[in-house]
């Protein structure tokens, strides 16, 4: 057997476990077991915060609805910005970052990182840190990967970046075209607790058109049942 064939031979021998290496983070998708057993990935804070935070963004048509709800609230949020639509926007970014909220990185595009390799990943990420970072003068420190999905590279991107992966542990499933207002809250607060990071969005440009109607009717009722139990809500930045 030639040299050739041999390196071919051990290549494809190790490429199922590199591939499994490569996807194992993604384990941490599945909610209860991350909760559990990764707090900090989840977001998990000081018992009587409540992180609130936004992905997808930022959309010229909803992010100003969801910035002047939060005004009229007193409440600042983390927003996890796409890269692309950053640069679109970027009267808006400034906007977002004048009102106090804090601002992380969503990838340039929205697409699943377990499926690029390493050098389309860094890529990925820093475009985004570095177009966000141009647009406010501050660079962003957190990430969070599209669907939630981590890959060793992911990881490794990341940490050579400076920015720290943060996941979520309640949802409201508002990027569907069935969700409601009040499907929105139920979802969320049924797994709300203290310490917590809350996920909705801003932006339809991932999901159903006109999803972030069922979010933005939704955070009253989730802010009044954050306040009804005692609980803070604000920025990553100030969740401990």
């Amino acid at each position: 057997m030639t040299a050739a064939r041999l390196i071919l031979k051990a290549a494809l021998t190790a490429l199922p476990t590199l591939l499994t290496a490569h996807a194992a983070p993604a384990v941490s998708t599945f909610g209860p077991l991350r909760n559990r057993a990764m707090p900090r990935l989840s977001g998990r804070g000081r018992p009587n915060h409540i992180a609130l935070t936004f992905d997808d963004g930022p959309d010229p048509l909803s992010t100003p609805l969801f910035l002047r709800l939060l005004a009229e609230r007193h409440i600042r949020a983390t927003f996890f910005l796409l890269g692309r639509e950053a640069q679109r926007s970027p009267g808006l970014v400034r906007e977002i970052a004048a009102a106090g909220h804090e601002i992380g990185v969503h990838g340039w595009l929205h697409r699943p990182l377990v499926l690029r390799g390493p050098r389309a990943t860094y890529a990925d990420l820093a475009r985004a840190r570095d177009t966000v970072a141009d647009i406010t003068g501050l660079r962003p420190t957190l990430f969070r990967p599209p669907y939630g999905v981590m890959s060793t590279a992911a990881h490794l991107a990341a940490h050579r970046l400076g920015l720290t992966p943060v996941l979520w542990t309640c949802w409201g499933e508002d990027w569907t075209a069935r969700a409601t207002p009040e499907s929105v809250h139920r979802t969320v607060t049924s797994d709300l607790d203290g310490g917590g990071t809350i996920l909705l969005h801003d932006s339809d440009c991932t999901s159903a058109p006109g999803a972030w109607r069922s979010a933005l009717g939704a955070l009253p009722l989730i802010l009044d049942t954050c306040e009804q139990r005692g609980y803070e809500v604000g920025r990553l930045h100030d969740h401990g």
